[in-house]
């Protein structure tokens, strides 16, 4: 397999010469791991007392993780990327609000997303988080097969009813809609509710996608058993395969109530376990459809190499590569160039409700090894080229 990942030309087509040194800088920062402290204890700070920061972070971070403030605002991110063939999901990123008004508007905006998108190409795919539609602590209770009390029943009903809106209408108007993965002690509840829209919407192909996070060492047999519920029972597979966000949260809390980690014994044996999920996927395309979730070079080879040996085409709307904006740009645009399907995730929100989302991931950036090194390397590559052509 042609290695193509270290081309920068096309990786950082879309960017200008101020807006990579912009990245430049913002990486630099990232890497510092005190700086990244700091720097967070202070931004939540500002925003607490209300300073005038949002016109500092909307020009710095935001811009280069966040598509905008509303999908409208997108739009020109949106129509660039997928001029060079990148794909667009947009993802409403307003995190921590846990009460019946948030989780109705969280609904209303992931289906007015629908709407926006049944018009657009470039955005194929629609997104929501389980608990933007629910409380954790009542997708937890249902998982550990705790009985609810009435106004409980009443509240999972109203939670069961925003999903079945979202997939319904994903369903109508063609557009394919991801949920994402949580914490393991909720996410059972989670996804019951998902194979159960999989088993209403999926009777043509995959419309309703869940989220395996493959650091957990129990995931590859629920996927088989999902395999065999749906191969009994009719209906199609959407898994997006990603390798967790919550791994410090799950050891701790495993440590601390004293039961086994979900969590991979090491990297490898995460990086084993993607690949194996990726691979039997792969097996079963009949009933599945993938969307691969990475910014691991390797596990994006491996997949380009199965589709290969299986004969499949590089445009096969089975099977999508994903990345987050503002990073692995190396990956996304260059899998495109050569006619993959390629989707970026595109944050969008006010600046100051999308802060949460944005210091978590300069923290994620900060703790995955070697993830702001090849960031960096890349871009100071692609500097080097621009200096050398003028």
């Amino acid at each position: 397999m042609e290695k193509i990942f270290a081309g920068t030309r096309s990786a950082f087509s879309l960017k200008s010469d101020r807006e990579l040194e912009r990245a430049y800088l913002l990486f630099r920062m990232i890497q510092n791991r005190t700086l990244v402290k700091v720097g967070t204890a202070l931004t939540k700070t500002a925003l607490r007392l209300h300073l005038p920061v949002e016109g500092l972070i909307r020009a710095t971070v935001f811009d280069h993780f966040c598509g905008g403030t509303t999908e409208e605002d997108c739009l020109p991110v949106v129509h660039a990327m997928y001029g060079k063939g990148v794909s667009s999901v947009l993802d409403y990123s307003v995190e921590g609000k846990e009460d019946e008004a948030h989780f109705d508007d969280a609904m209303h905006i992931t289906l007015k997303i629908i709407d926006f998108a049944k018009e657009l190409p470039a955005i194929p795919f629609a997104v929501f988080k389980p608990t933007g539609f629910g409380r954790f602590e009542l997708y937890e209770k249902i998982g550990e097969g705790k009985p609810l009390s009435d106004a409980e029943k009443i509240e999972w009903d109203r939670v069961v009813a925003r999903f079945d809106a979202v997939c319904a209408k994903s369903a109508q108007n063609g557009i394919e809609v991801l949920i994402d993965a949580e914490e393991s002690w909720m996410q059972d509840a989670a996804d019951e509710l998902v194979e159960q829209m999989m088993q209403k919407y999926n009777r043509e192909k995959a419309v309703v996608f869940n989220t395996l996070q493959l650091y957990r060492h129990d995931r590859i047999d629920y996927l088989k058993k999902l395999h065999e519920r749906a191969s009994r029972e009719g209906f199609y597979i959407g898994m997006k395969l990603v390798r967790g966000a919550y791994m410090e949260k799950e050891n701790d809390r495993a440590t601390a109530k004293g039961y086994p980690t979900p969590i991979c014994a090491s990297k490898q044996a995460t990086d084993e376990n993607y690949d194996a999920g990726v691979a039997y996927m792969m097996q079963h395309l009949d009933r599945m459809a993938i969307f691969a979730g990475t910014h691991n070079e390797e596990s994006s080879y491996k997949l380009m190499e199965l589709m290969q040996a299986h004969g499949v085409p590089n445009g096969d709307r089975r099977i999508w590569f994903g990345q987050l904006y503002g990073m692995s740009d190396n990956i996304s645009f260059n899998l495109a160039e050569r006619g993959y399907n390629v989707a970026k995730y595109l944050p969008f929100g006010p600046v100051r409700e999308v802060m949460p989302y944005l210091i978590r991931r300069a923290e994620e950036n900060t703790s995955v090894e070697g993830q702001t090194s090849r960031e960096l390397f890349l871009i100071q590559k692609e500097r080097a080229r621009r200096k050398g052509e003028n």
